[in-house]
């Protein structure tokens, strides 16, 4: 009767251990996907890579979720694979990365640089005669210049050649935006970041290159940010929609 009864409960444990089992193989993926939705790393100083910074704000741009270096410059942050993340603090330039996947990352962020030259002023020197009034001096009379009065009127191609020195300077820097545009946006930046080496990434350089009007309505332009989003939009488009359209052919001469 005892031996019944222990064979009984043998396999009511063995029972027990198997349901187990299945509901441990059930809830393993769930416990491994919440392991992965994080993403860690440290931020230094570009120039003194031993320098962790403090303060950093790490921003996952997609989920809104917010994250701050501590006194050794770590940080974690919920993120999954094709976020965006920022990192801001005050003195650096604002980076931005594309994440391929969720291994730790150092970054390393580069201090603004400030254009304005200093200028120094070492002495001045007031001219004793610029508030002196001359008691002999008499009113000037007003001269009419004008066509009315039968004068001449000489414009000096002024005006046209403050026109020409805008335009002058409106191309130059159209100039050097398209060259920060080539330096910026081209094939191998982009592989880099989203990891794509299809021969169709021309399409996609070609329908998205960001023009000077772009460039020049934010200062400084975020071509992280921008490659990453029109990307992903590209990738969402039917296989045709993606490519260039093809340039109308020429008519020969009769």
């Amino acid at each position: 009767m005892l031996k019944g009864l222990d064979r009984g409960e043998s396999a009511l444990h063995l029972n027990m251990l198997k349901k187990l089992y299945l509901l441990g193989l059930l809830l393993m993926p769930f416990f491994v996907s919440a392991q992965n939705t994080y993403m860690t790393g440290n931020v230094f100083d570009n120039e003194q890579r031993s320098m962790a910074l403090q303060g950093v704000s790490v921003r996952n741009l997609n989920t809104k979720a917010l994250a701050v270096t501590d006194k050794d410059g770590h940080y974690a942050i919920s993120a999954k694979t094709g976020d965006l993340i920022s990192y801001t603090i005050v003195g650096y330039q604002t980076d931005t990365v594309y994440l391929v996947n969720l291994f730790p990352k150092n970054l390393y962020m580069r201090a603004a640089v400030n254009n304005l030259n200093p200028v120094n002023i070492t002495t001045t020197k007031i001219s004793p005669f610029l508030d002196v009034k001359d008691t002999e001096a008499a009113p000037a009379r007003q001269v009419d210049y004008s066509k009315n009065r039968g004068g001449l009127r000489l414009g000096l191609g002024y005006g046209k050649w403050r026109r020409q020195q805008a335009k002058e300077q409106e191309l130059e820097e159209a100039a050097n935006i398209n060259e920060e545009i080539s330096k910026n946006f081209n094939k191998e930046v982009i592989q880099k970041l989203v990891n794509y080496k299809e021969k169709d990434l021309e399409d996609y350089i070609g329908l998205h290159r960001p023009t000077v009007d772009q460039v020049k309505s934010e200062k400084p332009f975020n071509y992280t940010y921008y490659i990453a989003t029109t990307f992903n939009e590209w990738k969402k488009l039917p296989a045709d929609a993606r490519k260039l359209p093809r340039l109308p052919q020429l008519k020969a001469n009769p």
